[in-house]
């Protein structure tokens, strides 16, 4: 365990944003599983609904910094992509 004060803190502060950035980072992976499984279950309106609520979850971890800007274009690309195939 740390001794000096500042340090003591940043255990507490560190692990608010551990347990934040693990509840943000499961939503967005469930919502994007959504997607994938109703893309493969041949829906295009569940798809597209389920990728609507999806997009802005992956834009607000780009802004949290949870993810990089350019995987959350290559998610969104490749997803929407899917359901335009369908």
């Amino acid at each position: 365990m740390a001794n000096i004060k500042s340090a003591k803190k940043r255990v507490k502060t560190s692990e608010k944003s551990r347990v934040r950035n693990v509840e943000l980072r499961s939503r967005m992976r469930t919502l994007i599983k959504k997607v994938v499984t109703a893309i493969e279950g041949g829906n295009k309106e569940e798809a597209a609904t389920a990728y609507t609520a999806a997009t802005p979850l992956i834009d607000g971890a780009v802004t949290k910094g949870l993810i990089h800007k350019n995987k959350a274009a290559r998610h969104k690309s490749r997803l929407n992509t899917k359901i335009k195939a369908l």
